[in-house]
Order: C-alpha cells, then structure tokens, then sequence
C-alpha cells in the first residue's frame, strides 16, 4: 500500500484479502487510518480601544458617556440576564468604536519604523502570490536590517556620549541596550552543618 508521507503514521492496519473474488488479477488491500481533521476556525479580531485617553481628554470622556447613555436609554428592559448581558456589552462596544479611537500598532523591536510595519502588512497580503511575497518578503529584509544596524549605531553613540558625562546613567541605560538586566547577587552562608 502507497501512502504519502505526511500521512504515515495516520495508518494503523492493512490486510490484503487474496481470496476475495472481485474479477481482476489485482489483489484488494484494505487498510484502517485514523485522521485529524482541522477545525475551521473564524478568525477573531480583538478591537483594542485606547482607554488611556479617556483619562486625558475630557471631550471624548463626555462625548462616550454621552453615547453609552443614549444606548442605554434605547435599550429595553429584557428578562433573560443572557440577554440584558448581550444588550449591555452591545451597547458599550457600540459607543467605543463610535468615540473612542483605536490603539496604534507598535513594534516589537525599538528598531522598527513605520515604513516596515507597512511592508509587513503588504508581505501578509500577498501570501497567495509567490514572487511578489519573496520581493516583498527581500525588501523587509533589506530595511529591517539598515534600520538595526541604525539603531545600533546611534545607541552606541548615545553611549559614548553618557560614558565621557554621565556614566552612572550609562549603566542603567545598558538593560535597554542589550536586553539583559543585571541583578545584585547576595552570598551564601556555607553552613558546616549536614
């Protein structure tokens, strides 16, 4: 029995039946698999709402309670708490996405800037089309690493700077640098005593 290789261990048992009579030189081989099927699932996006300036912004504070009071006035009284829940939660994401802006996106890496962020987006739409992803996927590249080698360059500079004026500022700002915190170790009291 052939079978691919991305199914391999999926066969569990095959028989050959070399008595069945079914007209044909060929012998029948029966065989037992045991398939995963993936579950088609819907993509969930999460609005992420910038909350922050609902703190600083007083007119967008007044103008989302204006509208969750006017949703909640609109609101019928239900019986169900299921549907009282629906009804509140509908409401309040209503009067988010109406007032309140969403988050910007952020880059992982402090290097990235906001040409590549767009050239990331356009690589992740053209992923049915193979030549324009690799081009698009080289020139990403190309930024990603000029924009690092950037960054490198003028924190190293920043540095230099900081060990002529300030030094004890140099090595607090070293964490950020290299990503590694350093961490006051305390001794160990070797007691004689098993």
């Amino acid at each position: 029995m052939m079978i691919s290789k991305r199914y391999r261990n999926a066969l569990l048992l095959a028989k050959t039946y070399p008595s069945a009579d079914c007209y044909s030189d060929h012998v029948p081989v029966v065989g037992k698999f045991k398939l995963k099927l993936k579950k088609n699932s819907k993509p969930f996006t999460n609005i992420k709402f910038d909350l922050a300036i609902l703190k600083t912004n007083q007119t967008i504070r007044e103008k989302y309670q204006i509208s969750v009071q006017n949703k909640f006035e609109a609101l019928g009284d239900a019986e169900e708490v299921e549907q009282q829940w629906e009804n509140f939660n509908s409401a309040i994401m209503e009067a988010a996405t109406e007032v309140i802006p969403k988050v910007k996106r952020k880059a992982k890496q402090k290097w990235m800037t906001e040409e590549i962020l767009n050239l990331i987006e356009e690589r992740r739409c053209a992923k049915g089309n193979k030549e324009k992803y690799e081009q698009i996927h080289k020139k990403v590249q190309e930024k990603w690493n000029m924009s690092k080698v950037n960054w490198i360059n003028e924190k190293c500079k920043e540095k230099e700077q900081q060990r002529k004026h300030a030094p004890q500022t140099m090595y607090r700002n070293i964490e950020e640098f290299t990503g590694k915190r350093t961490f006051l170790s305390t001794g160990w009291k070797k007691s004689n005593t098993w």
